[in-house]
């Protein structure tokens, strides 16, 4: 199966997660099945300047960022570290994170959710 971009869903999130601004999230699933049920999101989020997705703890599942482009705070457990095209962040099952784009630039990557 081939999913053409123009046949991805897009939506927007007003304060994600308490964060600040709209977030953009571009679906690439239409929903868990295309994981065999091992997760529920695979993603390209989209964080314009000022946009943030508000810390949070993944209670039952973890989550993936790979940065596609540009330079975020990333709280890696309420650690603040700078992350940049290239790298790759890791919430494990039970810890918490939170991502915001303080740069004048956009901030685009792609997450992924997968269960316990």
């Amino acid at each position: 199966m081939i999913r053409r971009a123009e046949e991805c869903g897009v939506e927007f999130r007003e304060h994600m997660r308490d964060g600040d601004g709209t977030v953009e999230i571009t679906n690439l699933i239409t929903g868990p099945e295309e994981l065999n049920g091992k997760g529920r999101l695979f993603a390209r989020i989209t964080l314009k300047p000022g946009c943030s997705i508000g810390y949070h703890i993944h209670e039952t599942d973890a989550e993936l960022f790979y940065i596609l482009k540009g330079t975020a705070e990333y709280s890696d457990g309420g650690e603040i570290r700078t992350v940049t095209a290239g790298d790759v962040t890791v919430c494990p099952t039970g810890t918490g994170h939170g991502i915001a784009n303080h740069s004048e630039d956009v901030v685009e990557l792609v997450a992924v959710i997968v269960y316990q």
